[in-house]
């Protein structure tokens, strides 16, 4: 039987011999198309952990926060209104997961990466950030109990390492009386949580993905107003700077809301397991531009974390079908 166009575009490319030559060259835009959103995307994201330092000093990270998540808002609604309405009842069976899940994914691991950002660098950040495919394997053996093969085990290891190199900066002796620095103990603790997000959409409602997002997006902004009032308590929060309230907008604008739609039509044009493969860009580019832009210097213990958790995530997500499960 002959593959649609519709098929082929979110995975090989049509091998039919009476496949036309323009329906090659739809598949081969598609793909490209794909791969430029997709690069795009992790750019940006690559770009929120510079933004989360810049914004030190210019806004509390509670403030920053609630701020990212009410601007998304606010665009979600601009142009996504009538959809939002049309699905919405949809979405009120499942609050609970709902609430749960932007609780997690948003408001968690943004919190606790931008008070990361207070207390370790972009680069520690954008590798550890990395680390969360493999946190998400973890998750699918502990949750669903998927099972997992030694290739895979062995990828995981080789990531962890990698968060072991960040965190103790090279110095392994570190491990022994855990000097660890705290911000980069949030990132994990946020990619954790990021990772039961990530789990959890497999339960998501059946709406369109834009509906699910602005849902979980209005949840992480209620969310983080108790946040903003424990910082508020504290002393800790202050108004943001003009500097702060440009990178407010920044942050609310790319890496929360047009990332996210970025993403979602490069899934929709080429499936999520391709797109999935270029997360670990993220890691890379984020380095890089902490460097250009920050200045921080890349340290050798830097190029042997992030070698570590690349391969490690690439083992884990390519090879280790291969593997034999784990009974």
């Amino acid at each position: 039987m002959r593959t649609s166009f519709s098929e082929s575009a979110a995975g090989d490319p049509p091998d039919d011999p009476t496949a036309s030559a323009r329906h090659r060259v739809l598949w081969r835009w598609v793909n490209d198309q794909a791969y430029v959103l997709l690069v795009f995307t992790m750019l940006i994201w690559g770009a929120n952990a510079v933004a989360a330092r810049l914004a030190v000093g210019e806004i509390s990270p509670m403030v920053l926060t609630f701020l990212r998540w009410t601007v998304c808002c606010a665009a979600l609604l601009l142009t996504s209104r009538r959809r939002i309405a049309e699905h919405w009842h949809v979405l009120r069976p499942s609050w609970r997961h709902i609430a749960l899940m932007g609780t997690l994914g948003f408001t968690g691991f943004n919190a606790l990466f931008y008070a990361a950002a207070h207390h370790t660098t972009a680069i520690n950040i954008a590798i550890i950030q990395g680390t969360i495919p493999v946190f998400v394997l973890l998750g699918s053996l502990l949750v669903f109990g998927t099972r997992i093969g030694w290739v895979q085990a062995l990828g995981v290891l080789l990531t962890l390492a990698g968060i072991v190199v960040v965190a103790s900066q090279g110095h392994l002796a570190a491990l022994a009386s855990l000097r660890f620095n705290i911000g980069d103990l949030w990132m994990i603790v946020g990619c954790v949580f990021y990772a039961g997000y990530a789990l959890g959409l497999r339960r998501r409602p059946a709406v369109p993905a834009v509906v699910f997002f602005a849902a979980t997006a209005a949840v992480a902004a209620l969310v983080s107003l108790p946040l903003v009032a424990i910082e508020i308590v504290r002393g800790e929060a202050f108004m943001p700077t003009p500097t702060g309230l440009l990178l407010v907008l920044f942050i609310g604008l790319l890496p929360s809301f047009v990332s996210q739609l970025t993403f979602m039509q490069a899934v929709s044009l080429i499936g999520p397991a391709r797109a999935g493969m270029f997360l670990n860009l993220v890691p890379i580019f984020g380095p890089l531009l902490a460097v250009l832009v920050l200045g921080e210097p890349l340290s050798p213990f830097h190029a042997v974390a992030l070698a570590l958790v690349l391969g490690g995530i690439y083992i884990a997500e390519h090879l280790g079908a291969r593997g034999r499960p784990i009974p």
